[in-house]
């Protein structure tokens, strides 16, 4: 199963979507392909904000780390920020903004406590390099790595729940030692 199924899975027919660092657009227009859920990405981006456009997709160009104040509470059902946690500075306002804007938000991100992780550190001595980690440290837009532990510690801080959680590598979903077997987590939260 991909992060692209889960999310559409976990979207019901129909609903709002807001998507935040949505890239070229690929998710939202798959959601509404798949679930008639109407959306709007944000994305800062150029390059990625044209792409958007060529696939179709509602893109308003913004800055993340600027909040969420263009958007009234509840306009959307979800919030989705996939794959770029990682490269927000400041995550907390941001989760609180989501859910502010949303009933619901899908967050996920690259397990940084992902066991090859854990070994290129421990053994090779250098920061991760991977299909979920592509980047070099030094030209890396991420930001604050974390794991799914900080993740939900996070949750809990924010007094956050839980809806769902799905942990996966290479496609598969990991249900044994999720933290150190799964290298990509999704979630479901609301407030």
């Amino acid at each position: 199963m991909t992060e692209a199924e889960t999310i559409a899975r976990w979207v019901n027919p129909g609903a709002r979507v807001l998507d935040l660092g949505c890239g070229d657009g690929k998710l939202l227009k798959h959601l509404w392909q798949t679930r008639q859920a109407p959306g709007y990405g944000v994305e800062i981006d150029d390059a990625k904000v044209i792409q958007c456009i060529r696939n179709d997709v509602n893109v308003l160009q913004l800055d993340l780390e600027d909040g969420l104040a263009a958007f009234a509470d509840r306009s959307f059902d979800y919030v989705i920020l996939s794959e770029t946690l990682q490269a927000i500075h400041r995550q907390e306002p941001l989760m609180k903004e989501m859910l502010r804007v949303g009933r619901e938000a899908i967050v996920s991100f690259p397990n940084f406590g992902y066991w090859r992780a854990r070994i290129q550190i421990a053994f090779a001595g250098h920061m991760p390099v991977s299909k979920e980690l592509p980047y070099q440290w030094y030209d890396t837009p991420n930001v604050h790595h974390c794991t799914l532990v900080d993740f939900e510690a996070l949750c809990a801080k924010l007094g956050l729940r839980i809806i769902e959680r799905l942990v996966l590598t290479n496609g598969d979903a990991v249900t044994v030692l999720p933290n150190l077997l799964g290298s990509l987590a999704v979630y479901r939260v609301s407030a």
